[in-house]
């Protein structure tokens, strides 16, 4: 029994061990890929440019928008943000008026078959009777 709880014991030391030596791998990789102009975000949620780096003093120059600078510890910096490049779809532009008019026969009809001609206290009605279905 005593083996037994020796061997749990190892494996958690060496499951730990482990954990602490890819969490550093994963930031020394991180940290090589500061640059002047990498965009970046801090572990307390700001985004901005890094401007300079100060190896000395482990400190880091952020532009957070034009003209207004952060400086941060170098470990504050947790992550590099990658630019979302949006997929540009073509504009869809119609060959003629029609389309831009709306059809009365297009009206969304409601659940209980009726056109939306309700007025406003219909359907604050209307919703306050659902509601009293679902209790």
């Amino acid at each position: 029994m005593n083996i037994l709880l020796f061997v749990m014991l190892g494996l958690f030391v060496f499951m730990m061990f482990r954990r602490n030596k890819k969490t550093k791998e994963q930031a020394a990789t991180l940290q090589s890929q500061f640059a002047p102009g990498v965009e970046v975000m801090t572990s307390f949620g700001l985004f901005g440019r890094i401007v300079e780096i100060d190896d000395a003093e482990n400190k880091v120059l952020l532009e957070l928008s034009p003209g207004n600078t952060a400086t941060v510890h170098r470990q504050a910096v947790t992550k590099i943000v990658e630019p979302v490049v949006a997929a540009e779809e073509p504009a869809v532009v119609p060959n003629d008026a029609s389309s831009l008019t709306i059809d009365k026969t297009d009206t969304p009809v409601a659940d209980d078959g009726a056109a939306h001609s309700e007025t406003p206290d219909e359907t604050l009605r209307r919703l306050n009777d659902e509601g009293k279905k679902d209790s």
